[in-house]
């Protein structure tokens, strides 16, 4: 079967094949045992483990799995079938451990398409394959993808590095890209916690050459997380791991309760039939 991914070495279609995939060149790809591809060619990977590390993935799972950010799924789900048409080539980039890629499936699946997921993370690749068999999952970067020009209906990027340029060249003329970002006052309280004079997100509203705006929706929903391990779980998938000073960091992990208000906007765009 003919596979949404194309060759990382030579970009020539890649067959899908029981334990692997292969392209006309004869580059060949093993399946992992969790079923997933390792698409990221070795000079393109700048350090021995990539991405989200084992405890990070393991962080993210079980915060998504309580179902805190349940109302951006389904948002994004929506979103996602207004803005394809049948058998839509769905590709997830950034899909960390597949949460929202397995809901974003089961919508293109529904519509007769298919769905491919990549991320640099083999960590949370391996999750996202167990959670998503339907789909290709691969380790890749976005910002090389191993995918032919023009040939996703759609890609969705959630709260993931942005590369305008890559989406732009595999999405087909017409194609729709959602992008997640955060609201202006997302996990406020977190950060009053974290910092001593904690600052809003800036609102702007992106322009990417070769695509249209068709608007953006607001998305909150506040929660109340019950104890240590899903405020470090929170804490562990976000940015504010790397940078908060120590005195934070305690006083987080001093708290057994946190009510937290997240803000998603998810920013909607259409491919433009020639780009300048």
């Amino acid at each position: 079967m003919e596979s949404l991914f194309a060759c990382p070495n030579c970009g020539r279609p890649l067959e899908r094949e029981a334990n692997g995939y292969a392209c006309p060149a004869g580059h060949r790809f093993d399946l992992a045992r969790e079923g997933y591809v390792n698409l990221l060619p070795a000079n393109f990977q700048h350090s021995k483990a990539p991405g989200d590390d084992k405890e990070m993935a393991r962080a993210r799972t079980r915060f998504l799995d309580g179902g805190w950010y349940s109302p951006l799924r389904e948002r994004l789900c929506r979103l996602l079938d207004l803005h394809t048409g049948s058998a839509p080539a769905l590709l997830d980039a950034g899909c960390g451990e597949g949460w929202y890629t397995a809901a974003l499936a089961r919508v293109v699946s529904g519509k007769g398409g298919r769905t491919a997921g990549v991320d640099l993370s083999r960590p949370s690749v391996k999750k996202a394959a167990r959670r998503c068999p339907e789909a290709e999952i691969a380790v890749a970067s976005v910002y090389r993808l191993p995918v032919a020009d023009t040939s996703m209906d759609a890609v969705v990027n959630c709260f993931s590095p942005l590369a305008a340029g890559e989406f732009r060249r595999v999405i087909r003329p017409g194609g729709c890209f959602l992008y997640v970002v955060p609201g202006p006052r997302h996990l406020w309280e977190l950060k009053q916690v974290l910092y001593d004079r904690p600052y809003e997100n800036p609102v702007k509203e992106e322009v990417y050459p070769g695509f249209r705006a068709l608007g953006s929706e607001a998305v909150e929903t506040s929660f109340l997380l019950p104890g240590p391990q899903s405020i470090r779980d929170l804490f562990c998938m976000t940015p504010y791991y790397w940078k908060t000073p120590k005195a934070g960091a305690e006083r987080l992990a001093a708290l057994d309760t946190l009510s937290v208000t997240a803000q998603f906007r998810i920013l909607c765009f259409r491919r433009e039939e020639s780009t300048p």
